[in-house]
């Protein structure tokens, strides 16, 4: 809707004198916890009215129900809760005004909508125009667009509202500046992956620029299942220069004077690098999904290698050494280098941990099976009943203490199903189940430079699942540097076989990799959720059907 204003030309010079001061309150929600997402609203704008000396604060995109809810959106009782809920915060605030995203009602459709609220009543709102379907979107399942701009008045400046998608998309900013808007805000719910932030200010920059208007971007932050959000909120002037920006992965609330119209400029917090933010957004991650889901800690598998080696770290960083337990597993094929590099693993990082031998349980487990195995050759079937018992003891030990298993499989494994379905696969969250094998190795080294916690060796030595005599994973696959691209490209890019074979990949390498991913999508789909920091993560971005007669690759 376009809300009516006039401005008295007396208070035109008087105006442009004043200073207003913006929140951005850059904060985690609970998605479904209506109650204490209004709660939580309520703490931030009573603090930046009386703290910071704000007079408007602004929220992320759909923050009254949190991002994204789903199919929660089709309940009539969870959208009449959330409708309620707004009126609620309107009369539990005054003092400073409120703009709050919620998913609208009117008859029959369904709105992504913004309200200012001001003095307990509501006096603007504004219809997401541009609903994004793509990748990890599905914005029209749920919602109607909306059709026009909005614009109300505030302290004597005219104020545009866009939400997330809309400052993407060519004419909705010039829109508002044709309503009369001077400033805009908008309100998002923007996931990170790795580089998005560069093109997210990239292009909203050079949008700001070609209209000469400033906005506030406010960003929500925190992990939701699959999802990281990032923050990194900032305000951009009319040349389109970042005149401010909010730390990366932290809750922050800051406030932004205003002068006319135009931003002061004040602190700009510097970017993390790629491979740092890709640690941060895992960490962030693990707490946030350990957390809001209310278990009392996590636990893994800890075997020597380097993707366990890894996840103990993130996990430590994440929860605190207390929260966090290791389990050693070793069968007979277990090197004894192996049980050292985990068991120090474990004292360099301070966190618990026990040895539990699995050959009892393969000699019961194959005892019972020896009749009916009788003539028949060894082969995978007996290297999977080790990777199973495993999965038992530590899914035991996770229901025992109520603490998260964590899988310990990357992206690369994932993507070929080198990987045991009720096994190594066993658990409740894959943290760096969309973290390719060589970014494992770049992560460790990452992390390594802030504390030595991962020993040289285990990111030295040839990866091993450690199943059978002597075995490595060159055994089976081929090497992670030649893989890894292969996989981007099929993957990632949904290049074809003869797109990949013209960048300079053997033919034999991409047969082989493209038809171990083709064949595996009933692993993967049986797999636990883990957190997304590629383009293109298995899971909400990429649903091929498991029944398929596609084959990507012509071998």
């Amino acid at each position: 809707m376009v809300v009516a204003f006039s401005a008295p030309i007396a208070n035109y010079f008087s105006f442009h004198q004043m200073l207003l001061k913006i929140a951005l309150a850059q904060t985690n929600f609970l998605v479904g916890d209506i109650a204490a997402n209004i709660d939580t609203m309520v703490k931030a704008a009573i603090h930046a009215r009386d703290d910071l000396g704000a007079e408007l604060i602004v929220f992320p995109e759909l923050t009254v129900t949190g991002y994204p809810a789903e199919d929660l959106l089709f309940r009539a009782d969870f959208i009449t809760e959330a409708n309620n809920a707004l009126y609620q915060l309107a009369d539990r605030v005054d003092g400073i005004a409120l703009v709050v995203g919620f998913p609208e009602r009117d008859g029959d459709k369904l709105y992504n909508s913004a309200a200012v609220l001001h003095q307990g009543a509501i006096i603007a709102c504004y219809r997401k125009r541009a609903l994004p379907n793509y990748g990890v979107f599905d914005e029209q399942r749920y919602f109607t667009a909306g059709t026009s701009p909005c614009v109300f008045e505030f302290n004597g400046l005219f104020i545009g509202l866009t939400i997330c998608e809309d400052v993407w998309k060519h004419g909705i900013i010039e829109d508002n500046q044709l309503a009369g808007a001077e400033l805009l805000l908008t309100l998002n719910a923007s996931p990170f992956n790795s580089g998005k932030i560069y093109q997210r200010e990239a292009i909203i920059c050079s949008q700001v620029k070609a209209a000469q208007i400033p906005l506030v971007y406010v960003n929500q932050v925190g992990g939701q299942d699959e999802l990281i959000f990032d923050g990194a909120s900032f305000v951009v002037d009319a040349d389109g220069e970042i005149v401010f920006r909010a730390e990366e992965f932290k809750e922050q609330i800051s406030v932004v004077e205003f002068k006319g119209g135009q931003p002061i400029k004040t602190s700009c917090t510097p970017l993390y690098n790629e491979i740092s933010s890709e640690y941060q957004a895992l960490v962030l991650g693990i707490k946030d999904y350990v957390r809001k889901n209310g278990f009392q800690g996590a636990l893994l598998g800890l075997s020597g290698g380097i993707d366990s080696a890894l996840v103990l770290a993130l996990a430590v960083d994440a929860l605190g050494a207390d929260k966090v337990e290791a389990v050693l597993l070793p069968s007979r094929y277990t090197q004894d280098m192996s049980n050292e590099d985990a068991i120090l693993e474990a004292e360099l990082l301070g966190v618990q941990y026990h040895t539990i031998p699995i050959e009892p349980a393969v000699h019961a487990f194959t005892g019972m099976l020896a009749d009916i195995f009788a003539g028949a050759k060894k082969d995978a079937t007996e290297e999977n009943i080790q990777a199973r018992c495993r999965g038992v003891v530590l899914m035991a030990l996770s229901n025992k203490q109520g603490k998260l298993l964590l899988t310990t499989g990357n992206k690369s494994e994932m993507s070929v199903g080198y990987a045991t379905l009720y096994g190594d696969m066993s658990g409740g969250f894959a943290p760096i189940k969309d973290v390719p094998k060589l970014l494992v190795y770049q992560l460790a080294c990452y992390r390594n430079s802030l504390s030595p916690v991962i020993p040289e060796r285990v990111i030295t030595r040839p990866p091993s699942a450690e199943l059978a005599p002597d075995q490595i994973d060159a055994d089976s696959l081929p090497p992670y540097d030649i893989l890894d691209p292969i996989l981007e490209r099929y993957i990632e890019k949904d290049q074809s076989f003869d797109q990949i074979i013209a960048a300079g990949f053997r033919r034999e390498d991409v047969v082989r990799a493209i038809s171990l991913v083709d064949r595996n999508e009933y692993k993967r789909r049986q797999s636990p959720p883990g957190i997304r920091i590629t383009s293109r993560a298995f899971g909400r971005d990429r649903r091929y059907p498991i029944t398929s007669g596609y084959k990507g690759s012509k071998g």
